[in-house]
């Protein structure tokens, strides 16, 4: 039984596997290769893109799915997460999509190893879907080639775990990332190049990922507003200039903030297909854990 906690389960062969996988459900709708599996999914906090992602790529490949609302679990009535997984996997579901606040949360269930488990975003740590989908994104782009290619991280870092997942991934890979961000929203550990000034990195990356500005996550105001942030970090026509720059995000983007309005009209910038491929992606996954292993 393989799980995916985060992308460190999964060796360079499978990762190719995956990308492979799918590029060609991109290409060509599948067969129904999943139609006897069942799954749950079980958000602990707000999702659109990852949750139906995971249910549009389940039914594509002729899975089931149900989703339980923790909301209106046993877990609002005292339960703890482990029993109500073990409840949950009584009743003999082939895998289990989890959504959490708390770090060790899918690896805790994973290791109860009653059915497979696939973390969908877990605290600041790990988000292993999206970071797959960004490299299959970031590959799509440059013909497969990524090797030394530069890639600049920007927003509130250490708060997020698509950043902690695809700096892992992402290095592994043979990219360069370089960390920009307020000094509050950069992690203190980390030996990658940080700066403050988002100027000084435009002239030397290949990709832009923005994250959320999650001002509300620090005690200590930084700005005054969102409109002071941007200011400094917003990802705009004019400081893109003609540099021929990807542009992701993994959303929910929040519009002049993040990413301005016509940066986000502007072919450089791939928010859509990173949704796009998602679904491919999660796709390929479903079928390794659920079909190949």
């Amino acid at each position: 039984m393989q799980h995916l906690v985060d992308t460190n389960n999964l060796s360079d062969a499978q990762i190719d596997n995956l990308l492979f996988d799918a590029a060609n459900f991109k290409q060509q709708r599948p067969p129904q290769l999943l139609k006897d599996k069942l799954l749950i999914t079980l958000f602990f906090e707000p999702s659109t893109r990852t949750r139906s992602s995971f249910e549009v790529a389940a039914k594509r490949l002729g899975a089931s799915v149900v989703h339980l609302d923790p909301s209106r679990s046993s877990t609002k009535k005292g339960e703890s997460l482990a029993d109500t997984f073990a409840n949950l996997c009584a009743m003999e579901p082939d895998g289990v999509i989890i959504r959490h606040e708390e770090n060790e949360a899918p690896g805790q269930l994973a290791n109860m190893q009653m059915t497979t488990v696939i973390n969908a975003g877990a605290g600041n740590y790990a988000h292993p879907t999206q970071a797959l989908l960004d490299l299959f994104t970031i590959k799509e782009h440059f013909g497969g080639d990524i090797e030394g290619k530069t890639i600049a991280i920007v927003g509130d870092i250490v708060n997020s775990r698509v950043a902690s997942s695809g700096i892992r991934l992402l290095t592994r890979m043979g990219m360069k990332v370089v960390l920009v961000a307020p000094k509050p929203f950069l992690p203190q550990s980390s030996d990658l190049p940080q700066y403050e000034n988002l100027e000084a990195v435009l002239d030397k990356v290949d990709v832009i990922m923005s994250l959320r500005a999650q001002l509300e996550r620090h005690k200590k105001p930084i700005f005054d507003d969102y409109e002071a942030y941007a200011e400094h970090y917003c990802i705009t026509k004019k400081r893109l200039g003609s540099r021929n720059i990807l542009v992701l995000h993994p959303g929910p983007v929040m519009r002049n903030i993040d990413i301005s309005d016509e940066v986000l009209e502007d072919p450089r910038c791939k928010v859509l297909e990173q949704v796009k491929n998602g679904v491919f992606i999660r796709m390929a996954i479903l079928k390794l854990l659920l079909l190949d292993c």
